[in-house]
């Protein structure tokens, strides 16, 4: 191997490091009062303090049980679409994945406008029953979990859907030739061969609820979790709790990430416990069958669109015109109007767009050139380049939102600290580094599957390296990069998790917007922020989806 690629490969993982690993030092060596002395007494209080262990209790529990309620739903959907054949099976198969792709942000907000206090199904459930207040409140350890199940099940469909599209039908004949009936082969056989990919789903969702933010600040009033304790302790000015918060949160996060890696939870994403055919559909044969099939598939898509179609609706709402009537007695496009006159209005999306592009084009260069390195290079320069396109997205928003504003509040390049905070490009550098995982674990995917020989075999008729790149290597890798590059420009367009912490006024994105207008009860002004962020996100997807074939 020439030096040139390992002196690459040095390089980019310098900057990676400084990027990805050496913020989260910082932040760590300032919890421990470095380097002007070790000092432990931010740690001390913080296991004094009854909230704190509240907290950290909390975004236990919370994972956990999300965990519970999303394989409840996901594991019978992936199920039912992978062994049966039914009317619409394909279009509902790209619906039931759509929460996912949607910003955390939209879902929440979304919920809001159907379940909370004054929502429409709220509203319909009041009059019904001839109540005199709402029937419920969304708030709490409940609306949570409500939120997680809805958006995280996604997990466990994929994952179960993937293994069984993988498992080998034969073992089931076996079974069945052997007299075994169905729910004895399901207990038996089926679910322990599907174990590893329903425990990498497990561990998939637990990390994601770990570090889920949106839910838990809108929702979650005084049931604080550790991402939500750590904003809090930042704006009561205890930084050094919040600190010490982040150590602790970027802990269980490792924690897991060690698992996930252990269980090798890629692979079993793809192959679940067996490989071979697997069992063809079953076509439902009678009329009454299908019948109930398509309803209950068309019932289960109008349930995970009712959301969003009520953030629609309430976008066409003007201001003040719907109090206690059942239906928005007047619609509209005053909404729309108002953020298309007003300047201020529209500066959020203009920020979220440029930031959202410049920081996925910078992911995807850093992101694919570093996938390409680490498999080139091989050895401990390859695995840690690996590693640092994993640690972001195992690390909550949170953590890396405190930690790259506590690395750069300081004026001291001879230590690659520079003032950022305060400027227009400490968001863009958040939202690189969190799209980091998405682009580079795409381009790996993308490269594993590709064939060396092709390149092999245009040297040797004489092409050069850059025309083989551009003729051979990208157009074969263009779907990966094209797939990395989409989900990191939605995941960065709608991020609240980050920008909350990070945001100026001048540089607010939607996310923030949205927040700041239902503060000031423009609901209607927050639905148009919402419908703008989900049709861009629901556009992107459903176009990757379809050429890829979801």
């Amino acid at each position: 191997m020439s030096r040139a690629p390992r002196w690459a490969g040095a390089l980019l993982a310098l900057v990676l490091t400084w990027l990805v690993g050496y913020p989260l030092l910082v932040t760590l060596a300032e919890s421990l009062g470095l380097p002007a002395g070790l000092d432990l007494s931010s740690f001390a209080e913080f296991v004094r303090r009854p909230d704190e262990w509240q907290a950290g209790w909390h975004s236990l529990w919370i994972s956990a049980a999300s965990v519970a309620l999303a394989a409840l739903v996901g594991i019978p959907l992936g199920f039912l679409f992978a062994r049966h054949e039914f009317p619409g099976r394909r279009l509902l198969g790209s619906l039931v994945i759509l929460p996912i792709a949607l910003p955390p942000l939209v879902g929440v907000i979304a919920f809001l406008f159907l379940y909370g206090e004054s929502g429409l199904l709220t509203r319909v459930v009041q009059l019904g029953l001839g109540l005199d207040e709402a029937p419920w409140r969304l708030n709490g350890p409940g609306a949570i979990l409500l939120v997680h199940a809805y958006s995280l099940y996604v997990f466990f469909y994929l994952f179960t859907r993937a293994a069984l599209a993988r498992f080998d039908a034969s073992v089931l004949e076996a079974a069945s030739a052997l007299g075994a009936g169905r729910g004895y082969t399901l207990r038996r056989v089926t679910l322990p061969l599907l174990a590893p990919a329903l425990v990498g789903a497990g561990l998939l969702t637990f990390m994601t609820a770990l570090g889920s933010f949106s839910a838990p600040y809108l929702f979650g009033g005084g049931f604080r979790v550790l991402p939500t304790q750590i904003v809090a302790s930042k704006l009561n000015g205890e930084l050094a709790m919040a600190r010490v918060e982040t150590v602790m949160l970027a802990a269980l996060a490792f924690l897991g990430l060690w698992l996930v890696r252990k269980l090798d939870v890629d692979r079993h994403a793809v192959a679940g416990g067996a490989r071979g055919i697997a069992p063809s559909r079953r076509r439902l044969q009678s009329r009454g069958a299908r019948l109930a099939a398509t309803v209950a598939g068309w019932g289960l898509a109008v349930f995970l669109l009712l959301p969003h179609l009520t953030l629609v609706l309430i976008s066409f709402v003007p201001p003040v015109s719907w109090t206690t009537e059942l239906l928005p007695p007047v619609l509209g496009l005053v909404n729309y109007e108002s953020l298309a006159a007003t300047p201020e209005r529209l500066r959020p999306v203009f920020n979220s767009l440029w930031m959202a592009l410049a920081a996925t084009a910078g992911a995807l260069l850093l992101g694919a050139s570093a996938a390409r390195l680490s498999l080139t290079l091989r050895g401990r320069l390859g695995r840690w380049l690996e590693l640092l396109l994993v640690v972001p997205w195992a690390i909550p928003g949170t953590v890396f939102a405190v930690a790259l504003a506590l690395t750069f509040s300081v004026r001291a390049a001879w230590m690659g600290r520079f003032v950022l905070v305060g400027t227009l490009w400490i968001l863009p550098l958040a939202y690189l580094v969190r799209s980091l995982p998405v682009t580079g674990r795409s381009a790996l995917a993308g490269l594993r599957q590709f064939d060396a020989r092709l390149e092999e075999a245009a040297a040797s008729l004489g092409a050069g390296k850059v025309y083989t790149w551009r003729r051979i290597t990208l157009p074969l890798l263009a779907p990966a990069l094209a797939a990395g590059a989409s989900l990191a420009f939605i995941t960065t367009l709608g991020d609240f998790v980050t920008s909350i912490v990070l945001y100026t006024y001048d540089t607010r994105p939607v996310s923030v917007e949205i927040l700041s207008s239902l503060r000031l009860q423009d609901t209607g002004v927050a639905a148009v922020y919402g419908v703008f962020l989900m049709l861009v996100s629901a556009t992107i997807f459903l176009v990757w989806g379809r050429q890829e074939g979801v």
